[in-house]
């Protein structure tokens, strides 16, 4: 069975891949957790963030974003504190940060889900990636979307990180045309 280059040679990578990467999401927790990781994956790879992925949903509430949004500096102290996760001062601070702006564009939109989508109309765009060297890095999408959420408040959503943002939640099918996932999430 053909993959993306990109996942090959870790069987963590590979679940994540066939199950997870490239698939639609509409689930506000789902959408704040992809964000509180890409944020945290900032200057790393992938796949220490996903090794982490487990301890990240216990040390942050299960990415409940109301929880968060009211942390005090003695969770924030017991977070960076926390071996488990990566404990870096201003990627848990912009958790916390963006938890607030997370509330603020829910009660604008109704849900995030509906305000981040609009960037693709609500639909996922349809890639036709030969190989990993020609998927971009980021997108005019992806700058206009870091833009906005970094107008609203939002911190770590460069938009390198947007682009990764968009490819984790189905927002853009990346997987190269010749991965089988390719086909499965076109239909």
């Amino acid at each position: 069975m053909k993959r993306c280059q990109w996942c090959e040679g870790d069987s963590l990578y590979i679940k994540y891949h066939d199950k997870e990467w490239g698939v639609p999401l509409h689930s506000d927790r789902k959408l704040f957790e992809f964000l509180v990781l890409e944020g945290a994956q900032a200057g790393l790879s992938w796949i220490t963030v996903l090794k982490k992925r487990p301890a990240y949903r216990i040390a942050f509430d299960r990415f409940d974003y109301n929880k968060i949004a009211s942390y005090k500096e003695s969770k924030i102290q017991s977070l960076l504190n926390n071996s488990d996760i990566i404990r870096n001062k201003l990627k848990i601070r912009s958790a916390v940060k963006n938890a607030q702006a997370f509330i603020q564009v829910r009660e604008e939109f109704g849900t995030f889900n509906h305000y981040i989508w609009q960037f693709t109309d609500h639909k996922t765009i349809q890639n036709l990636w030969k190989s990993l060297q020609t998927i971009p890095a980021r997108t005019d999408i992806s700058e206009r979307m870091s833009k906005d959420l970094k107008k609203r408040g939002f911190t770590f959503v460069g938009p390198t990180i947007c682009y990764a943002f968009m490819q984790a939640i189905g927002m853009v099918n990346d997987h190269t045309v010749d991965c089988f996932r390719h086909r499965e999430l076109k239909n």
